[in-house]
C-alpha cells in the first residue's frame, strides 16, 4: 500500500511540475534527475534533449542547465542569458553554440570574468553566428572554448574526419592550433624547394646543441630555421610548437615537407624534422643531425603528421 501511495504522489508531483514549467526553455538538473525524467516533464524525447544540448551520452549532473525545447531561429533580436552560479564563458559558449570571442565582443568584455545574475547577449542580432570557411581556404584556427565536436558541427564534418585529416590521436586541441577541415592543405602553400633536402643532408653528423641555429650545433627547430633560410625561404626563429602552428597539414607529402612528433622529451608537440622521401626524415636528434625512418619503433607511435609552411 505504501508503494502505491508513493508512486501516485511522485506522479502527481511530476505532472504538476510539467504543467507549471511548460513555458521554460531551459531546466536546471536536480538530484535524482535523468534524461528520461526530464523528457517526460517537458513532453519531449531523450534524443531531442541530447541533440539540443550536444550530449554524447545520457550522463547529466546536478545544477547542469539543459535546453528543454528546440532553439528558435526566427528571432530578429539578440538572445540573452542570465549567468548562473558555476557558469564560465566557454561553458555558456558551448551551450549556445557560439565562440568565447563572440560572447566577449557582443558584451564588450575585456576579460573572461563574469558573475551570477549578469545578463549576456548570446547571439548576434538576426543573423547566424556560425562561420563558414573562407573562400579558397580549408583550415581553421582553434579559439578559446573550442572542442573538436564544436568545430565539426560548424563545418558539417565529423570529429573522426578532422582527426584523420590532422593526424590527431586524441581529441585534445589547443588555442591557436591550425586544423585542416577538408583534408587538403591550405590555399597558397607551395611545395617545398628541392634544395631544402640537399642543404639539410650537408649537415648530417653536426652535433646537437640546445637552442643551436648554426653548423656548430643545432637543436631540432634551430636546424629547420637554418636549413630553410639557407634554401631561400625566410622564416623566423621559433620553437617546434611555433613552427607547428605556422604550418598546415598536407595529405600528399613531398621531400622537403616538415614532420612533427609528440610526447618525446615533453608532452605535446615536441620534435620535428624534414621529410626526405621513402619514409625517411632528417633531423637534429640528441645525438646530432641524423637520418631516421618514420617506421622506427620509437618515432612511429609519436608521429603526428606532415606539414608545410
Amino acid at each position: 500500500m505504501k508503494k502505491t501511495i508513493i508512486a501516485v504522489t511522485t506522479a502527481a508531483l511530476v505532472s504538476s511540475f510539467a504543467v507549471n514549467s511548460t513555458e521554460a526553455a531551459s531546466y536546471r538538473v536536480q538530484s535524482g534527475d535523468s534524461l528520461s525524467v526530464i523528457a517526460y516533464k517537458y513532453d519531449t524525447s531523450v534524443s531531442n534533449l541530447k541533440n539540443w544540448n550536444n550530449l554524447s551520452s545520457d550522463m547529466i549532473y546536478v545544477n547542469q542547465v539543459l535546453e528543454v525545447s528546440a532553439p528558435t531561429s526566427t528571432s530578429t533580436s539578440a538572445k540573452t542569458y542570465t549567468v548562473q552560479s558555476g557558469d564560465y564563458l566557454s561553458k555558456i559558449g558551448s551551450k549556445f553554440d557560439v565562440y568565447v570571442a563572440e560572447l566577449k565582443k557582443w558584451n564588450n568584455l575585456k576579460s573572461d570574468v563574469i558573475y551570477p545574475g549578469q545578463k549576456l547577449i548570446v547571439s548576434s542580432s538576426g543573423t547566424s553566428t556560425a562561420p563558414t570557411p573562407p573562400s579558397g581556404s580549408s583550415s581553421y584556427t582553434v579559439q578559446s572554448g573550442d572542442t573538436l565536436s564544436h568545430i565539426a558541427s560548424r563545418y558539417n564534418v565529423t570529429v573522426s574526419q578532422i582527426k584523420s585529416w590532422n593526424g590527431l590521436s586524441s581529441d585534445m586541441i589547443y588555442v591557436g592550433q591550425k586544423l585542416s577541415i577538408s583534408g587538403t592543405s591550405t590555399g597558397g602553400n607551395e611545395a617545398p624547394s628541392s634544395n631544402v633536402v640537399d642543404i639539410a643532408k650537408k649537415y648530417v653528423g653536426t652535433p646537437y646543441a640546445w637552442g643551436g641555429t648554426s653548423p656548430s650545433g643545432f637543436d631540432c627547430s634551430g636546424f629547420i630555421y637554418y636549413v630553410f633560410n639557407q634554401a631561400g625561404q625566410s622564416i623566423a626563429r621559433t620553437n617546434t610548437e611555433g613552427y607547428y602552428s605556422k604550418s598546415s597539414f598536407v595529405s600528399s607529402p613531398k621531400a622537403g615537407d616538415l614532420v612533427f612528433f609528440e610526447n618525446t622529451y615533453k608532452a605535446g608537440i615536441s620534435h620535428m624534422g624534414i621529410y626526405i622521401g621513402n619514409g625517411e626524415f632528417i633531423h637534429a636528434s640528441d645525438s646530432g643531425v641524423v637520418v631516421s625512418k618514420l617506421s622506427n619503433t620509437y618515432w612511429n607511435p609519436k608521429f603526428v603528421g606532415y606539414k608545410r609552411f
